[in-house]
């Protein structure tokens, strides 16, 4: 089983995917740390990128500390825009679901990595809770953190390869005020278990 779960910056989808991964007993696939290891690589289609026991590789380099970084998830939405770049890491990360039960998190996983997946989930929250919680992660001014978030979500919903929508069967989580121990319990109880 697959279940994907997109939505943009800040709402929650690293920290609820793990959970909720955790809570189904299923693997994690964290497709943001394979764009941010390759707004970092030299060539980001041909950029080998593992995903390991929490560390991420870039070509046999750990840059599990460095992909976190704000220029880091820059990068990453400025490579993520090419299309050449989208389809190499969709074939990536379908590569890796291809066996065995997965919770894979992302802004596309539900449109274009996995349609077929049996629960789709679109995680959203206020746009200003989603920069105070970014804000928090990285220490940051909360409005720097808004100004910045506004441009990256015009850019993620309006680029030509993927763009950040909801998948037409996806259902909307909407993450404001809850804890992260309600909404795996709402994605457990949606994926049946």
């Amino acid at each position: 089983m697959i279940v994907a779960i997109d939505g943009p910056a800040g709402a929650g989808k690293s920290t609820v995917a793990r959970a909720a991964a955790r809570a189904l007993g299923f693997q994690y696939l964290d497709t943001g740390a394979m764009y941010r290891a390759a707004g970092l690589a030299d060539d980001p289609v041909a950029a080998d990128i593992r995903l390991a026991d929490g560390r991420v590789l870039l070509d046999g380099r750990d840059v599990t500390a460095e992909i976190r970084t704000p220029e880091a998830s820059e990068r990453a939405s400025v490579v993520a825009a090419r299309p050449e770049v989208r389809a190499a890491m969709v074939a990536k990360q379908r590569a890796i679901m291809a066996t065995g039960d997965w919770v894979a998190e992302g802004r596309d996983i539900g449109t274009v990595v996995a349609p077929d997946a049996e629960l789709k989930v679109f995680l959203t929250a206020d746009p200003r809770e989603r920069a105070r919680r970014r804000a928090a992660e990285l220490g940051l001014d909360v409005e720097h953190v808004l100004r910045e978030q506004a441009l990256r979500d015009e850019r993620d919903r309006t680029r030509a390869a993927s763009p950040l929508v909801p998948a037409p069967d996806a259902i909307e989580l909407d993450t404001t005020g809850l804890t992260i121990d309600e909404v795996v319990d709402r994605i457990r109880e949606l994926a049946g278990c």
